[in-house]
């Protein structure tokens, strides 16, 4: 049995795909198996595995239709021998010490069930939005700090993670639906109680192109992301609650018209513009911090993106007795 089975679903991805194979190839850690799906692969991806299964006896390739990363995942962990998982990505690069590192923090830190690594990014686009998320993602590196961003965006990069294949199969694998599924399943793991970590060192060069699903698929599009974050405040913190949204700008209004849509009691916003304070928008008052923190009794949502703006919002809402995680929430 080997230590580690590497999930690695693929579709049409032969210009990046030698290099992915290559990557786990030279792993220190020998003793793994590489899980991969061919999930209907129209380039001469599918023959490129079974190259390299016939080169590496640790490598097995699954060949089916077009059914979705959800399903080929799903596919590759219900074939996974080892113990423990790897996310790998075909258009990714693994760093040679990569698995053994995750392989050694897992078996040592029994309470650990998702493990993640700090990533490289690379690749052709010039996007500086992504090289900011890439920056915020690597600076969560402990349970408390993932969990507290788990609202704004992803914490993990997917590719990069480890964890238990029984823990994942108690979950049920991967969900298959109209959404973001790596997102989806850190938010049940979250209401799961599971705890999550992530290495401090660089283990995986996670490669920027237009190409990316997260790009073209309307299933990774920020609507999706945001219901995704409501249906589970829905079934935790928000059951039963009104909502106070700070910061009126274009992410407080997006999560105020879509709370409202879902029959959500919006009671205030919160603002620091003078020229703000005292208006009224979907017919709430917008107020200053010091009169917001007087409400205890709804959920705070920290609905801002500007650089420093939640770290200020949750000293002052600290500093009114509203507890991080329980009544204020930072969200995008």
């Amino acid at each position: 049995m080997p230590r580690v089975s590497v999930l690695l679903p693929v579709r049409d991805a032969l210009s990046t795909l030698p290099e992915c194979l290559a990557s786990l190839s030279a792993q220190t850690l020998a003793d793994h198996e590489v899980v991969a799906v061919d999930d209907g692969s129209a380039d001469g991806s599918g023959a490129c595995l079974d190259g390299a299964a016939r080169r590496d006896g640790r490598v097995r390739v699954l060949h089916t239709g077009r059914r979705g990363i959800a399903a080929a995942l799903n596919l590759a962990l219900a074939e996974a021998r080892a113990p423990l998982v790897a996310r790998m990505d075909a258009d990714d690069v693994a760093h040679p010490e990569r698995l053994r590192l995750q392989a050694e923090r897992l078996e040592a830190s029994p309470g650990t069930h998702v493990l993640g690594c700090r990533v490289r990014l690379c690749g052709g686009v010039d996007n500086q939005g992504m090289r900011a998320y890439v920056a915020w993602q690597n600076a969560l590196t402990d349970h408390e700090a993932i969990a507290r961003e788990l609202w704004v965006e992803s914490p993990l990069a997917h590719p990069s993670v480890a964890l238990r294949a029984a823990d994942l199969r108690a979950l049920s694998g991967y969900r298959d639906f109209d959404g973001p599924e790596d997102y989806d399943l850190w938010l049940r793991a979250h209401a799961a109680g599971w705890r999550f970590a992530k290495l401090t060192e660089e283990l995986l060069d996670w490669r920027d192109h237009p190409g990316r699903l997260s790009r073209r698929d309307p299933r990774y599009a920020p609507e999706r992301f945001r219901a995704l974050k409501i249906e589970a405040l829905e079934r935790g913190p928000l059951r039963g609650r009104a909502v106070v949204v700070w910061g009126a700008g274009p992410i407080g209004k997006g999560w105020a018209k879509a709370l409202l849509g879902r029959g959500h009691r919006l009671e205030a916003f919160v603002e620091v513009s003078p020229r703000r304070i005292g208006a009224r928008i979907h017919g709430v008052p917008v107020l200053d911090a010091r009169a917001a923190t007087r409400l205890k009794g709804p959920l705070h949502l920290a609905a801002v993106g500007q650089p420093g703006a939640r770290a200020r919002i949750r000293e002052e809402a600290a500093g009114s007795g509203l507890v991080d995680g329980v009544d204020l929430l930072a969200v995008a």
